[in-house]
């Protein structure tokens, strides 16, 4: 998973100081990497980094950086990330030039590609499947770049967005399915595309409109080109974004995504109704959909566990038990709140169970008299292979159990999930319009390959909830 984001300005304009912008505006997408192309007279310039944006950019960084067409990228979950080769933005000297490549989401055949590049000649220093990419249009026949990229995309399967630098021109294009979002915007005469629009915000630009699944996008100094280069008969949207993974102050589509957290929260209150005295969120993913709870219940709201902002994720180790204790850094029970209390604890979701079962700890430490669970998503009973870092099915808490069963593993007295069919009802959108595969188990653009099955390093996505991103 993560965060690409770009801008073509047809006027001088300090590209590089921009994005950066943007990209604080999508760290939560990716906090492994971070990393920025930006193009100035015939020269594609790269700076990238392990960290936080934060960490890999200063003003130095951003002054030689000059230029009006760049990209950036912020990067999470692949074990790639976690060497400065694999970093993004990728660059490649091509016939159509040096280019440079972000991308967001994975590929479900790129060891079958990579095989027939090899055999063409293609040499590879990473694992990516942005290299993959690259390779694929460095090898393309067609006479220019926005060719090469047109005839690129019917070969990749998988779940993506991506934007894609030149000397002269700024590309983006989605996956056929729109599993991963990608928007356009204005800032004046400069074009904006970026995985959320709380990014276009961030620096002033104005939302235009969603890209189409299966769209290119070109944009040079003569305006906006636009190519829908695959049409398939439905999309698949990732109901996920909905739930956890976009900023609550982002629009998806014309809908706001706080308030389609705190409808989620209302449908599970009249899915799940309990005699309890409070509403609480898991902070702070699960504040919108416990607004929602207590809104819809009566129940009234407040905040019973406190979040450490300054427990940096480096305090977050990936041994298991310096796991727990990382929990116990980053956030801390309320007793005034809680004590003698019947609690509803809202989660926007739950994978391993591990910091779940620690918060409900906590609270009963806290003085609770009982601690109702109540899940703003379907159990997740599937892994996803379309770029989330959702764990093997064998460790994922609900696979194979009950809501009675995980409930007495995390040591709730009730647990209640919000039903796949309320879900689409508070997003507004049909099922057969969003991917719901990491609840149901039908994946909508197929399974890997065989031996293209992503190596993933496993609890990624769990390990992430608990930094509180």
């Amino acid at each position: 998973m993560g965060g690409i984001l770009g801008i073509h300005s047809p006027q001088p304009i300090a590209a590089a100081g921009l994005v950066y912008l943007g990209l604080y505006a999508l760290q939560h997408r990716g906090q492994e990497s971070a990393g920025m192309a930006v193009a100035d007279n015939g020269t594609i310039r790269i700076h990238k980094g392990m960290g936080m944006v934060a960490n890999v950019f200063d003003d130095r960084h951003l002054a030689g950086l000059p230029g009006r067409i760049a990209i950036g990228h912020t990067r999470y979950g692949k074990s790639e990330a976690t060497y400065p080769i694999g970093i993004h933005p990728l660059s490649a000297i091509t016939k159509y030039g040096q280019i440079a490549i972000a991308c967001n989401g994975n590929l479900l055949n790129p060891a079958s590609l990579r095989r027939r590049l090899l055999q063409k000649g293609s040499v590879f220093q990473t694992a990516t499947d942005s290299e993959v990419i690259l390779n694929l249009i460095a090898k393309g026949e067609e006479a220019n770049l926005e060719d090469a990229v047109a005839g690129v995309i019917p070969q990749l399967r998988g779940a993506y967005a991506a934007v894609l630098l030149s000397h002269g021109k700024l590309l983006a294009f989605r996956d056929p399915y729109g599993v991963r979002p990608l928007v356009l915007g204005k800032l004046g005469e400069a074009y904006v595309v970026a995985s959320e629009t709380a990014a276009l915000d961030s620096i002033g630009a104005v939302y235009e409109r969603e890209c189409r699944p299966g769209e290119l996008v070109i944009i040079s100094d003569k305006g906006l080109e636009s190519r829908q280069v695959v049409t398939l008969d439905r999309p698949a949207f990732c109901v996920f974004e909905y739930v956890y993974l976009a900023r609550p102050d982002s629009n998806i589509g014309q809908q706001n995504v706080h308030l389609i957290r705190k409808e989620i929260g209302r449908v599970l209150a009249r899915e799940a109704k309990v005699e309890a005295d409070l509403v609480i969120p898991a902070p702070e993913s699960a504040n919108s959909a416990a607004m929602g709870y207590a809104e819809e219940s009566g129940i009234p709201f407040d905040f019973g566990l406190m979040k450490n902002r300054y427990v940096g994720r480096t305090f977050i180790q990936p041994t298991q038990d310096l796991r727990r204790q990382g929990v116990s850094m980053k956030f801390n029970a309320v007793r005034a709140i809680l004590s003698g209390k019947r609690v509803v604890l809202v989660e926007d979701s739950i994978v391993r169970g591990t910091t779940t079962s620690q918060a409900v700890q906590m609270i009963r430490n806290g003085g609770a008299k009982e601690v109702h669970l109540m899940i703003a998503a379907p159990p997740f009973t599937h892994p996803c292979h379309y770029g989330i870092d959702v764990p093997r099915e064998g460790e994922l808490i609900a696979s194979g159990r009950t809501s009675d069963e995980v409930a007495a593993l995390i040591g709730a007295d009730t647990l209640h999930y919000i039903s796949p069919a309320g879900l689409c009802r508070a997003v507004g959108r049909v099922m057969k319009e969003l991917c719901l595969a990491c609840f149901s188990g039908e994946y909508p653009a197929g399974l890997p390959e065989s031996g293209d099955q992503a190596a993933m390093p496993p609890g990624e996505f769990e390990k992430e909830k608990e930094r509180g991103r």
